[in-house]
């Protein structure tokens, strides 16, 4: 994936090379700084940057790393916040692009960033964030390299509200909606007795919870008097309690960040973790099972008379089975001969339905991987071999770079042996999107990372 953001500790990241969030003396300092010196060797990484001694706001310079996994150090000095009127966005973009550059002439191929100037040179978050994203993709754009991007907080991964809410509530109705009737009823076989379920049962006057005994005595005249009546009117009588005006609900809170929730919900608006809900069993667990179906009876005979002639007993005639569902396939009036020829053919692989539909839509290998934000080499291994089985991830992320209908994409999915899962969060959120036909990677996945899911790429 050549773009992704993770929440990690950066030292602990294997990669060629990791950004130290540098001071212009190139000392060692508190925060990532201090923890990079520590993890690295502080001693020995503060002589390597000792013997450089200086480097301009908006630079970057290198060191071996020493004790990192990686093989380099590269120290970007980013610039103190002063209110965004000295030329503030101007400097933190050049650290960026800087950190890359000298990545690249080092030999890197993958290279790890932490949030720069945003923790005690007081840079906004969100804003340092947009620089950050902005110097990156535009990067990735015409070169080659795996960029990750360490935060210490997913809330820094600012959303809007609005769409926040849209994607919040689609989870909601759509994995609410599918699994509400298993849902309610297991609610209701595990739910505890309640005083007034067992009054229902056993009498206005009886205890909350009655015994063996209790039940086996009782007035027997009671009894007969109470069948008489039913007998009567129709209906049976118990002795009814007045109705106790409801009592207004409480507020419920998200536990997670105490935000307010709607009743019901499956899932917080803001923050997207799951509430507090029964564990759903499978459907099949939950549904009333049939009544088994008794074995038609057959005259007794004996064995001799049962078996003879049994050749010669007319065959059943086979039972007809029910019509396959149809596949989703592309309207032929829009499809080139070679792209309808193999739709025809169900059996078509992964890769060659993959390569049929990009070349239906006149695009190049380059714009599609970076379109799916995947690396040259992946894309390749893809196109060389007929046999590729990718994961559910890569599919995603092409049919989001081929803007796929939702149709197509169950299409190209089933071709890998996945489907689009609705009690799968992230299968939820890219069907959204896909659905409102919005098909920027990045947006895609800055929405993933909010509600805590899987990148695609």
């Amino acid at each position: 994936m050549p773009f992704t953001i993770v929440r990690d500790d950066i030292t602990h990241l294997r990669v060629d090379a990791i950004v130290n969030a540098a001071n212009e003396h190139l000392w060692q300092g508190g925060g990532v700084c201090g923890a990079i010196f520590a993890a690295a060797g502080a001693r020995k990484l503060q002589a390597a940057c000792s013997k450089i001694g200086h480097c301009d706001t908006g630079s970057a310079v290198a060191t071996p790393a020493f004790g990192l996994k990686a093989r380099y150090i590269i120290h970007a000095v980013g610039p103190v916040w002063s209110g965004g009127l000295h030329g503030e966005r101007a400097l933190l973009a050049s650290c960026y692009r800087s950190s890359l550059e000298l990545a690249e002439s080092l030999g890197c191929t993958s290279i790890a960033f932490p949030l720069l100037s945003a923790g005690i040179y007081g840079y906004p978050q969100a804003e340092a964030l947009e620089v950050a994203q902005q110097e990156i993709r535009a990067y990735l754009a015409t070169h080659d390299m795996d960029v990750t991007l360490v935060l210490y907080d997913k809330r820094i991964v600012s959303i809007a509200d609005s769409l926040r809410l849209k994607v919040a509530q689609y989870i909601d109705d759509t994995y609410v909606g599918e699994h509400e009737a298993v849902s309610r009823r297991w609610q209701w076989e595990n739910a505890p007795a309640s005083p007034a379920d067992t009054g229902a049962l056993f009498g206005a006057g009886a205890p909350a919870m009655a015994d063996a005994d209790d039940v086996a005595v009782f007035d027997e005249s009671a009894a007969i008097e109470s069948a008489q009546m039913e007998d009567l009117w129709g209906v049976p009588t118990f002795a009814e309690e007045p109705a106790q005006p409801d009592a207004a609900p409480a507020q419920q809170t998200c536990p997670h960040c105490g935000t307010v929730i709607e009743p019901g919900s499956a899932f917080c608006v803001y923050c997207g973790q799951p509430l507090a809900s029964p564990k759903y069993a499978s459907a099949a667990t939950l549904s009333p099972s049939a009544p088994p179906i008794a074995a038609p009876q057959q005259a007794s005979m004996p064995r001799e008379e049962s078996m003879a002639g049994w050749s010669a007993a007319p065959q059943a005639a086979p039972r007809e089975s029910a019509p396959a569902k149809p596949k989703p396939s592309f309207p032929s009036i829009s499809l080139p001969n070679p792209l309808r020829n193999l739709l025809q053919h169900m059996d078509a692989g992964f890769s060659d339905t993959l390569m049929a539909m990009i070349d239906e839509r006149g695009l190049k290998d380059a714009q599609v991987y970076k379109r799916a934000n995947l690396s040259r080499q992946h894309f390749s291994k893809i196109r060389s071999n007929p046999r590729y089985r990718p994961t559910k991830t890569t599919v995603l992320a092409l049919a989001v770079a081929l803007e796929l209908s939702l149709e197509d994409t169950e299409l190209l999915l089933e071709r890998a042996g996945f489907a689009l899962s609705h009690a799968d969060r992230r299968d939820i959120i890219v069907e959204y999107f896909i659905g409102e036909g919005i098909y920027d990677i990045f947006t895609i996945n800055d929405t993933l990372f909010a509600f805590d899911q899987q990148l695609l790429g």
